[in-house]
């Protein structure tokens, strides 16, 4: 199995193919515990971040969310024609229930899933309104190729809404790293009862995600305009960005 050498070292706009295979089986093996060990180590904040994006959308809008997992955004998103975009075929199975049916108690339609990477989105381009990602974009195996598909299926003037983990500069990401390998460890040995749980490997890929100024220089140099990328507070763990895709 080739490491991150195997591509002359890492790039923060993307991941090694074969890392990326591991991370992919470790979100997997989340599943259970996901929503769980996510709440505690985010002190609740998670809930918090997720009503924020939600915010976003409006009602009959078309809203896509690339990296769906099993569907704790996507199940509390209302009135809008949705769509779920995941790679892992487990976490559409997962996230088709839970969603599927809180938009039934609530009088609407089943959503739509895709399994798909987001380098490549098999849906027409001008499509959505709204595409979300929530968690999910520091896990693009090529964040370029990722951005790129999504500006393509935006709607001219739709937006991109991101929220991801913070990291504002190297200072700020080195409290990250510390806090990621220490007491997010611990909460999830404690909720796991594991030592060699799924978040163990997921720590990694916020040693090595970008800062913000990177992330939105990133998102300009494809295409976006009008493009923000900010810390959330009270606790900055989070990073909120949005971008527009220019009108026609």
């Amino acid at each position: 199995m080739a490491g991150r050498s195997a591509t002359g070292g890492y790039d923060p706009s993307g991941i090694d193919l074969d890392e990326w295979e591991i991370l992919e089986s470790q979100l997997e093996e989340s599943i259970p515990n996901y929503d769980r060990v996510n709440r505690l180590m985010t002190f609740g904040q998670d809930a918090v971040w997720r009503k924020n994006v939600r915010n976003h959308a409006e009602s009959g809008m078309k809203v896509l969310e690339v990296g769906c997992g099993p569907g704790s955004f996507a199940e509390d998103i209302e009135n809008v024609d949705l769509t779920c975009l995941d790679p892992s075929e487990e976490m559409l199975k997962v996230a088709k229930v839970r969603v599927n049916e809180a938009r039934k108690l609530r009088g609407e339609g089943p959503a739509d899933y895709v399994l798909a990477i987001a380098e490549s989105i098999p849906l027409p381009d001008n499509t959505f309104d709204r595409v979300f990602c929530l968690f999910s974009f520091r896990d693009f195996q090529d964040k370029r190729k990722g951005l790129e598909e999504i500006l393509r299926v935006l709607k001219p003037g739709g937006q991109l809404v991101i929220c991801d983990a913070g990291k504002a500069n190297w200072l700020h990401g080195l409290a990250g790293r510390i806090w990621m390998s220490t007491v997010v460890q611990w909460m999830a040995r404690y909720v796991t009862k594991k030592k060699d749980h799924p978040w163990k490997g997921l720590a990694k890929t916020y040693s090595h995600y970008g800062t913000n100024g990177y992330y939105r220089k990133l998102m300009r140099e494809v295409g976006f305009e009008n493009v923000q990328g900010r810390l959330l507070l009270p606790f900055g763990m989070a990073s909120r960005f949005r971008g527009h895709k220019p009108n026609d």
